[in-house]
């Protein structure tokens, strides 16, 4: 075998071998840095277990491999006058959507992927790191309940990377109580957009169609997960799924490209109100590092009842490119190991070795440099991204996030307004049905 095999049931990316010369690059990375290739035999019937990442179309010279592309049936959608599209986009779109337009790499086009959206039709453009701050409310209380109490399992492993959750439950099915119950910032979105937010606009969530824009192909494999369908038992509505669609990065420049709309000519807009305002913490979520320092930020102010020190505000130990990162931090007299890993072959090798148990905490994503390399991404001339490219767009989130005024997600008012309005605290009744979800053994998973 000198590649990766793509089987026609995967949610998450399409091979056409018609353009496949063999080259080996799609194996390579995903034996080097997914870790997966060398687990081929665990691969059930089927004799290779994906976990839908695609960091082997982020490689493929030839573009034999590529994103399961689904912008038509969202532009069928909008132009459905029965139908109101509601779409979502992730922190990492905003510095890469640019470079598929002659940006310079890592430029913060927010207001322009705002006003590109609505260009196309959407009836509300909201905003995911909003669903990150909340994350950061629910994961960052999880850790302190396990970390302070004793109630649960330790170290806490991050669950905002779908395949990394996906990898745990292929390969390490006994980790699984590691991992934060938190569901990923799109899959908090997609739920409270046909439950919170219809209510709050006084919207019937069967016309509703969430679009979640994303720099990941395995978001695509995640809103496809049977669990992940709470506004249905919420509202009481059957078949109701939490979100509805994932495009890539690229997938909406294609769209734009189609509909003929000059990037470059459009003036910024704002995100929707309601769902539509982050903190800075948000922001940086697509970073390496970004979950645990948006963590930190949050663990600290809740414990210590003070502002996040400096130190927190930039904290270099969890930033930069290196695979694996480590930290101790003092919050309220309470050392805390904490431990940034990207990817899953250099987190199996951390739980390989035994290391990974003399942490607390773990984030992990699977991509070089988080979700800003994610296969969604635009990958330009060279392929793969280069670091320059990376680098660019993890200092241009970093650099978001300064201008921010609030850097907590405990700033943010909108947070503040959906605990008191609607789901009361942190790991409430309705925060646990709604924000919170379970996961369960792939041990025998086919390729899809």
């Amino acid at each position: 075998m000198n590649c990766v095999p793509v089987y026609g049931n995967n949610p998450a990316i399409v091979k056409d071998f018609t353009r496949c010369v063999g080259c080996g690059h799609c194996l390579a990375v995903c034996r080097e840095e997914i870790g997966v290739a060398a687990k081929a035999h665990l691969g059930g019937a089927q004799g290779f277990p994906c976990v839908n990442c695609g960091q082997c179309a982020a490689v493929c010279p030839e573009h034999a491999i590529y994103a399961r592309p689904d912008w038509m049936q969202v532009r069928d959608a909008v132009r459905d006058p029965e139908k109101i599209v509601v779409i979502s986009t992730a922190p990492s779109v905003r510095v890469g959507l640019g470079e598929c337009f002659g940006e310079k790499e890592g430029t913060f086009v927010e207001g322009k992927m705002v006003s590109a959206l609505k260009q196309l039709g959407a009836d509300y453009v909201l905003d995911v790191a909003f669903a990150a701050d909340l994350t950061i409310m629910e994961e960052g209380t999880e850790f302190l309940r396990r970390l302070l109490s004793g109630k649960g399992t330790l170290p806490q492993f991050t669950s905002c990377c779908p395949a990394w959750v996906k990898y745990i439950e292929t390969f390490h099915p006994a980790r699984i109580p590691n991992l934060s119950t938190a569901k990923s910032p799109i899959s908090m979105q997609g739920a409270l957009v046909k439950t919170y937010f219809a209510q709050k606009m006084g919207l019937d969530p069967r016309r509703i169609v969430t679009v979640a824009v994303a720099p990941c192909t395995a978001k695509k494999f995640e809103i496809t997960r049977e669990e992940l369908c709470d506004a249905s038992a919420f509202d009481g509505i059957a078949g109701l799924r939490d979100n509805d669609y994932v495009l890539t990065t690229q997938e909406l420049s294609d769209w734009l490209c189609a509909e003929q709309i000059d990037f470059a000519q459009l003036t910024p807009a704002a995100f929707d109100s309601i769902m539509g305002k982050s903190s800075g913490a948000g922001l940086i979520f697509g970073n390496t590092g970004g979950v645990m320092e948006a963590a930190l930020r949050m663990v600290y102010a809740s414990v210590t009842g003070q502002k996040p020190i400096d130190l927190l505000l930039d904290y270099t130990p969890v930033r930069g490119m290196e695979q694996i990162k480590e930290a101790t931090v003092s919050v309220g007299g309470q050392e805390v190991r904490v431990a940034v890993v990207y990817g899953t072959k250099a987190a199996e090798a951390l739980i390989e070795s035994g290391k990974i148990d003399t942490y607390h905490f773990v984030e992990v994503m699977t991509c070089p440099g988080g979700c800003i390399s994610g296969a969604g991404q635009p990958s330009g001339a060279v392929i793969p991204v280069p670091n320059t490219t990376r680098q660019a767009r993890i200092r241009a989130l970093y650099d978001a996030d300064k201008q921010r005024s609030m850097r907590t997600a405990l700033d943010n008012p909108e947070i503040t307004q959906i605990y008191d309005t609607f789901l009361t605290h942190p790991l409430s009744e309705r925060a646990e049905q709604l924000l919170h979800t379970a996961y369960h053994s792939r041990a025998d998973a086919s390729g899809s």
